[in-house]
């Protein structure tokens, strides 16, 4: 192949954006135990968390996908700047809306 050749087939794929994969709420799950499981109830399993904030189960079943994901990616003050990825953000996303119809 030749050079020329070689150097446009780079910078096609260069410029072809990554795919997203699919959100992954067992991933979504790893990350609120490790993030959000101090203040938050995140599982059935979980035996205590702050009773001045909402558990995961109450946020599923009030908050839309789209007002998760924006609410994810701007965390309110009184959270700790996680800088989620966006990868994280749609897999805990996926997580939180899964327990919709739990408990």
């Amino acid at each position: 192949m030749r050079p020329l050749a070689i150097l446009s087939l780079l910078a096609v794929t260069a410029s072809v954006p990554a795919l997203a994969a699919p959100p992954d709420p067992d991933h979504g799950k790893v990350i609120a135990q490790r993030w959000c499981a101090a203040c938050h109830d995140v599982s059935l399993s979980q035996k205590q968390a702050s009773a001045d904030v909402p558990s995961f189960f109450y946020v599923a079943r009030h908050m839309d996908k789209r007002d998760l994901t924006s609410f994810l990616t701007d965390p309110h003050p009184k959270m700790p700047d996680m800088s989620l990825t966006r990868q994280e953000i749609d897999d805990l996303t996926a997580y939180i809306r899964s327990l919709a119809d739990q408990k």
